[in-house]
């Protein structure tokens, strides 16, 4: 019986990040759930978790096609955690990608370095 805990990654399927993010993980053997954005949106409520966990300004991705496509009154509508939820539950593919939920902690972004620290708990003792 495999009892070791597993990783959610939310994102896209096309994105060059997520990508590489999940060859990443495969590459060292972690065990993980994809969830694709397009398929599957996050809920505001769970949007609303991550904004908490991580605010909101990390989650809302201003370099992307996505945010960048936005009118200007829906991009000034951004302004506090309540807004930015509330933009991003309309437009997913403006969250910053991936989002990995290790049922303690929330990562956004990807960042070898960052992932290798954070997900220690899961890699194999080789990698």
């Amino acid at each position: 019986m495999n009892t070791s805990p597993v990783l959610t990654v939310y994102g896209l399927n096309q994105c060059d990040t997520v990508k590489r993010a999940r060859q990443w993980l495969q590459a060292q053997c972690v065990d993980f759930q994809f969830v694709d954005f397009k398929k599957t949106p996050p809920s505001a409520a769970q949007i609303s978790a991550w904004a908490e966990a991580v605010g909101w300004e990390a989650l809302l991705n201003k370099r992307g096609t996505t945010w960048r496509k936005l009118d200007a009154a829906t991009q000034a509508r951004v302004v506090d955690a309540t807004s930015a939820v509330a933009v991003l539950a309309e437009h997913p593919s403006a969250i910053k990608r991936p989002v990995v939920e290790t049922g303690g902690q929330l990562l956004v972004g990807f960042d070898e370095a960052d992932w290798r620290a954070a997900l220690s708990p899961f890699l194999p003792p080789f990698s």
